[in-house]
Formats: C-alpha cells, sequence, structure tokens
C-alpha cells in the first residue's frame, strides 16, 4: 500500500480507462497511449512515497501522464521532418494572400442534437489529426487540448516563433479540409 491509499492494482481498475482516454485524445494513437499510460503507472510506483497528498491521487495521475505526453512531443520534435512538396494552403488564398470566396471560412454550424452526433464529429477529428504530421499533431494538441501558450510550445519543442505559426496555420488548414471532406458538407 502507498501513500496515496491504493496500491498499483487499484490505480489501474480506477484510473486506467481514464487516462487512456485522455492520452489517445492527444497522441492519436492507441498503442502509443498504452505505453504512456504504463510509464505513467510506473513513474507514480517509483514516486508514490513523495507523493505529498496535496493534489487528489487522480489529479496527480494525470499531471504524470500530461508530462509524459509533453515528453513524448519533445522527444518527436528533436527528429528531422519531412514537409511536402505540395503547398497546402493552394487554393485557400488569392495572389493577394487574401481568402478566395469560394474557400473563405465558413460557419459550419454544427449543433449537436445527440452524444453520438459529437462521438462521431471526435472520430472524424481523431482521423484528420493522424494526417498531420507529427510535429504539426503535437502542436495542435498542446495548443488546443492542453492549451499551452505559443511561447510554452516554442520552449518545449524547441521551435521558432515563426516555424510555430506556420505549423498550426498549415494543421488547421489540412483539418478543415479533411473534416470538411469526411464530415461536413458544406
Amino acid at each position: 500500500m502507498s501513500k496515496t491509499g491504493l496500491n498499483a492494482n487499484e490505480w489501474v481498475e480506477k484510473y486506467g480507462d481514464l487516462l487512456l482516454n485522455y492520452t489517445i485524445k492527444r497522441v492519436n494513437d492507441r498503442l502509443l497511449a498504452e505505453d504512456i499510460v504504463q510509464e505513467t503507472f510506473l513513474s507514480a510506483w517509483k514516486s508514490r512515497d513523495t507523493y505529498k497528498s496535496e493534489a487528489s491521487e487522480k489529479t496527480w495521475l494525470f499531471a504524470i501522464c500530461k508530462n509524459k505526453i509533453i515528453d513524448y512531443f519533445r522527444k518527436k520534435s528533436t527528429q528531422p521532418v519531412q514537409f511536402a512538396e505540395v503547398d497546402t494552403t493552394a487554393g485557400y488564398f488569392n495572389d493577394a494572400e487574401h481568402w478566395t470566396n469560394s474557400d473563405g471560412p465558413k460557419d459550419w454550424a454544427i449543433q449537436f442534437q445527440q452524444p453520438i452526433e459529437r462521438k462521431e464529429f471526435y472520430g472524424i477529428l481523431g482521423m484528420c489529426q493522424k494526417k498531420l504530421q507529427q510535429l504539426q499533431q503535437s502542436v495542435f494538441v498542446m495548443k488546443y487540448l492542453e492549451d499551452f501558450s505559443a511561447e510554452d510550445i516554442c520552449k518545449e519543442l524547441n521551435l521558432t516563433s515563426s516555424n510555430y505559426w506556420v505549423l498550426i496555420h498549415r494543421a488547421k488548414l489540412q483539418l478543415r479540409k479533411c473534416m470538411e471532406l469526411n464530415w461536413v458538407r458544406l
């Protein structure tokens, strides 16, 4: 029994699915998410004697998991990135770099009437996220799911500010296009 009151098996039973669902949404890969959750429990077990009960056990485990996800993103950001030669912004902008009339942002007017619609939306979004380059996906998740500031993302992933903005811009354009092709019918 640890200072937290639960043993490792009870942690897995009580928090395993919650941590796994949380992690899958961020890394978009079930096997990788399972590895990260396993590393979370291992780290928690190794540091169980230093747990001070200032936060709930659940909060403590989620903080460890979040740090494991950031470690994964940091490691991936140091690997060379192969950007496609194709301009992913082609067609959206005219020669003056303004939105074209047909491709400017539109209101999708999405109103989830049933929980199944929300589940379908997030399923398609997850599929579209998988199509992003790894670094784009990391930046997108840290910005929009983890609510990191641009400065913190640049620091954690060793990016320049201009590189960050290019990555986030391209990720949003690619996700928009993918969502419009696969789910939102305009």
